[in-house]
């Protein structure tokens, strides 16, 4: 007996889901590994927007595809790349900020605290309550 066309079109047709969904999410990440290039602030803060909200729905997607069990191979391997690539640009980007955090530090370094004030010392603080601390 030969299997009904039904689900060999509905696997097609969740295979192209898939396939968008993933291609949607590769394109944002290019998108956002040339912004970071190119240190594009608006471009960044764009495409990573676009790359969070391709990301969701490629989840949703996914997920919905495993439970009953139709994630061709070639996919999982695409969207572990993709989940890797993801991985890699945000460490990149916290070693910048941090980079950042401390070029900022040395240009505008806090101001101390001074030593004493009139109330003693400085880490006191401001009296709670009108009344004195011991």
């Amino acid at each position: 007996m030969t299997q009904p066309l039904i689900p060999q079109a509905a696997t097609n047709n969740v295979d192209r889901v898939l396939e968008d969904t993933l291609a949607a999410v590769e394109s944002r990440l290019a998108a956002l590994g040339e912004a970071l290039r190119a240190r594009d602030a608006e471009a960044i803060d764009h495409h990573s927007s676009e790359l969070h909200a391709a990301l969701s729905r490629a989840v949703d997607h996914f997920t919905r595809a495993a439970r009953s069990g139709a994630v061709p191979p070639v996919l999982r391997r695409r969207l572990a790349s993709a989940s890797g690539q993801v991985a890699a640009q945000r460490e990149s980007l916290a070693r910048a900020t941090a980079a950042l955090d401390r070029a900022i530090e040395v240009l505008m370094p806090r101001e101390a605290p001074a030593l004493y004030s009139s109330l003693g010392a400085a880490d006191r603080g401001l009296l709670r309550g009108g009344s004195v601390q011991a």
